[in-house]
């Protein structure tokens, strides 16, 4: 990319890496060869979470969180933990003051930028999107990292987790021209006016994207449409067959006990056989591991946060029990 003959700044810059390894050369090729086989991008909803600033590049905390209000939450119970594992020592006493200072605003205030203890903090939201192609979504590709035989993925952990938001780290050819196609992209007119407007927006605020790791779901074909079985995203093509293929038999009696509910359920679980093929069927609806390409936008300072059209709903949580013991839904404390 170039900027006005000088020299690109940071956040806008995208380094394409000639990478002469085998397992970098099939990669290329399978990422060339899906962009043709499944062309059409779906956008999927917005998914929100927090960064740190460490030594000036972004550090994903979590990314996990449906609404902005969520992320705040778990944020807060971030700060949370690092209170906890502070020493309670003279010395420590002014971090561990900034800690509670911010958790407790968390829990009344709806804020997305902190500085505590001399690190910036921010709510940050990224943009999922799948591959479409004549035959459905995109399944995994040969060359993802699938390492675990089925009913043992669950040691799989989020790849989001500590992720670095780097401009300017290099990439192969392919992802450099994903990530040059998702700059230039918007949500369609056809959405509400404002969640347009602020996709246009978005583009001159935070002009450059940075792709984030690979997850995977669970596509189900029902009524000649392809639809998710749930919001769950994992880290590996297996933990999403071994999720996803479940279904729970015949449930107990309603009269049973939770422990014999949880019997059964152990049971069943015990019983079952995941598959290890792509497209497999539950309860005789196809279904198919998909696979999701995420993004988040960046900008001179840093990851996109959430947009004034983002649906945000929920209060924080002390704001909300103070409205619950005001309408008289809850009680007040002791």
């Amino acid at each position: 990319m170039t900027h006005d003959g000088k020299r690109v700044p940071e956040h806008l810059l995208i380094r394409i890496e000639q990478r002469d390894d085998p397992v970098s050369a099939v990669s290329e090729h399978d990422a060339q060869h899906r962009s043709f086989a499944y062309p059409t991008i779906m956008w999927g909803a917005p998914v929100f979470g927090s960064a740190e600033e460490v030594d000036g590049r972004w550090r994903i905390l979590q990314l996990n969180a449906d609404a902005p209000q969520a992320a705040r939450d778990g944020l807060a119970s971030h700060f949370r933990r690092l209170h906890s594992e502070t020493p309670q020592t003279a010395k420590h006493t002014a971090e561990r003051a900034e800690y509670e200072t911010v958790y407790e605003q968390l829990d009344w205030e709806a804020i997305d930028e902190a500085t505590v203890n001399g690190r910036r903090y921010r709510i940050i939201r990224a943009q999922p999107f799948i591959r479409m192609g004549p035959d459905g979504p995109e399944p995994p590709r040969p060359t993802d990292p699938d390492p675990y035989p089925p009913g043992q993925a669950t040691r799989d952990t989020s790849h989001m987790d500590g992720f670095v938001i780097d401009p300017t780290a290099g990439t192969g050819l392919t992802d450099g021209l994903v990530r040059l196609e998702m700059i230039s992209a918007s949500y369609p007119k056809t959405l509400a006016e404002d969640m347009y407007a602020d996709s246009r927006r978005a583009m001159t605020t935070h002009p450059n994207v940075v792709l984030l790791p690979v997850g995977y779901t669970i596509g189900q074909h029902v009524d000649g449409n392809w639809r998710p079985q749930s919001s769950e995203t994992y880290a590996t093509p297996q933990a999403a067959r071994d999720a996803g293929s479940f279904s729970m038999p015949e449930l107990p009696d309603q009269d049973g006990s939770v422990e014999d509910f949880m019997a059964a359920y152990q049971r069943a679980r015990a019983a079952h056989q995941p598959p290890r093929t792509d497209n497999f069927e539950v309860r005789g609806v196809p279904c198919r591991v998909t696979r999701i390409e995420t993004f988040i936008r960046v900008g001179p300072d840093g990851p996109e946060g959430p947009r004034t059209s983002d649906p945000d709903s929920d209060l924080p949580p002390a704001l909300l029990m103070q409205q619950l013991r005001e309408q008289g839904l809850a009680a007040e404390p002791d």
